[in-house]
């Protein structure tokens, strides 16, 4: 559970300059960054396009102007990305056979659909044994494990996603993450992974292909399709029906399944199927950037180590028109982030005496492809990563009423909490819990991509507190949401409040500059979740 401010242990003492650069960060500036870098003239800033290419100019230039030093590769503010999009060719086969020898009927796009492989041109399984692994989670240490007596070395693993009602929230999120679950199949010696659905709905349309990073070495280094290493055969997706149809040749009852999963009781079980798929994929690779500028902190010892203070420049670019409107501009995603990152150094700037720790600003391309530039950038910084000491992200703050409260998602699995506590006491924010835990928003974000690298991380959310006392932003919120989220309708003629983005500005700058000062370096709490899987680096 959060803690709320009234139990910051101890106050916060801002010296003098620190709180005059505060009072300077101006709601015009912030409403000038979003309102150039969500201009039709950047064509959504998808990642490795020519608009995409203007976002990063503006932040470098930004980021000259007042000062920020490169950090990037080569003694420049830019970190190479190489994303490779992939598709799948025509003429790919799929063919489930029941242990009677009945090949079951099976339409492509309906029943199910089959990813390209982003490494390996041509992948084939032949009669592979299909095993439904329940969720998917090998969580030994939280005394549940899908794989436990599971054999699945070279079969096709079939899981839903989900987690046990006994996980907490965060846990439950995390435990979701495609890229973790695909590894932990992987890992147990499956070929491939098919991911059911519980509802019934459309399947994923693959027909703009899918995205990864390639390495250097012409190999994939992050991936949500594709288990980095390994000789993955089949990545595909089934409807609930074709779920259903799986189990019931083994026997099994999909209420009786589910009720077991989530109550704790793993229901995995090798299905009287066998999977034979062909499938071959050609590739388009792209060059896009993240950006990476600095402070150099002030302590002989602790400047070799890093605050990050990220937000990701890109966003979905041209799509299908929705209301006559065919870019998707941005604004809120994640236009308001870049831009309060970009105040954030501003303050910095003006601060004569800087933090002991160093400052690393990064904006990062790809997350609305996966989370792939801050991966990119978790697994390779461009400084030390031993030294990275925590990341503040700043992704869509929705700054479009009076910042009353927040939520601080990740920070309660570390001592980053209390410098959170802290700076929200200073500024009379409130902190709360999650409203909509559900959301899975902790794992939905570029904060994820340094918490799987160990780092402690953190994201910083609108509370549900108005002016009004009605308590209810998180629903009015999801109102605007509907009309605006991933839509051309968020651009900036929507709805903004920037006396709000310059409260978050002063928020997150006040968290990051505590972490910089103190001697300690953020720790995961004993015994946490993320720390014990992650946090040994």
């Amino acid at each position: 559970m959060v803690s709320t401010v009234a139990q910051a242990q101890t106050p916060l003492t801002v010296p003098k300059p620190v709180a005059a650069a505060l009072e300077q960060v101006q709601p015009e500036a912030i409403k000038a960054h979003i309102a150039y870098l969500a201009d039709d003239r950047l064509r959504g800033r998808k990642a490795g396009t020519p608009g995409y290419q203007m976002a990063v100019d503006y932040v470098t230039d930004q980021l000259k102007a007042l000062g920020v030093q490169p950090a990037g590769e080569a003694c420049t503010f830019i970190q190479k990305v190489r994303l490779r999009r992939a598709f799948l060719q025509p003429g790919a086969t799929f063919a489930a056979r029941e242990w009677q020898g009945t090949t079951l009927a099976l339409s492509p796009g309906q029943d199910y659909v089959l990813y390209p492989s982003p490494e390996l041109p041509a992948t084939r399984v032949a009669d592979a044994p299909l095993a439904f692994a329940g969720f998917g989670i090998s969580a030994p240490e939280l005394g549940y494990d899908d794989y436990a007596g599971l054999d699945v070395k070279g079969k096709v693993v079939m899981i839903v996603r989900g987690a046990p009602r006994t996980f907490a929230p965060t846990v439950a999120s995390a435990s979701q993450d495609l890229a973790g679950l695909l590894k932990a199949a992987i890992n147990h010696g499956a070929v491939g992974l098919l991911l059911a659905s519980a509802h019934a709905g459309p399947l994923p349309d693959l027909k703009n292909g899918t995205y990864s990073v390639l390495g250097a070495d012409g190999k994939i280094t992050v991936s949500r399709t594709f288990a980095p290493g390994s000789r993955q055969q089949l990545y595909g997706a089934v409807s609930a029906a074709t779920f259903q149809r799986f189990l019931q040749t083994a026997g099994l009852d999909t209420t009786q399944v589910f009720a077991a999963m989530r109550s704790g009781k793993p229901a995995s079980k090798g299905l009287r199927t066998t999977i034979s798929a062909t499938l071959k994929s050609t590739y388009q690779d792209i060059e896009s950037y993240n950006v990476v500028g600095k402070f150099v902190g002030s302590d002989t010892r602790l400047r070799d180590e890093y605050v990050v203070h990220s937000a990701h420049l890109d966003h979905l670019g041209v799509t299908a028109p929705v209301q006559g409107d065919s870019i998707n501009n941005g604004a809120h995603d994640n236009a308001s982030g870049v831009a309060c990152v970009l105040e954030i150094a501003k303050i910095y700037s003006q601060l004569k005496d800087k933090p002991k720790r160093s400052m690393l600003f990064v904006f990062m391309t790809g997350e609305e492809l996966g989370l792939l530039g801050s991966a990119a950038f978790a697994a390779y910084p461009t400084v030390p990563k031993a030294e990275i000491v925590a990341d503040i992200n700043m992704d869509m703050p929705t700054i479009i009423a009076p910042l009353l409260s927040v939520v601080a998602l990740g920070a309660p699995h570390s001592s980053l909490l209390k410098p959170v506590q802290r700076a929200c006491a200073y500024l009379s924010i409130a902190l709360e819990n999650d409203p909509e835990p559900e959301q899975n928003r902790f794992i939905r974000s570029d904060q994820y991509s340094f918490v799987t690298a160990g780092i402690p991380a953190l994201h910083l959310k609108y509370g549900n507190k108005t002016a009004d006392g009605r308590n209810n932003l998180s629903e009015e919120v999801q109102k605007w949401r509907a009309v605006t989220y991933h839509k051309p309708q968020d651009d900036i003629n929507g709805r903004f409040d920037f006396e709000a983005g310059k409260k978050y500005v002063q928020l997150c700058f006040l968290i990051g500059y505590q972490v910089a000062q103190e001697s300690a370096r953020p720790q995961w709490n004993r015994g946490d979740f993320f720390g014990q899987r992650y946090g040994k680096r």
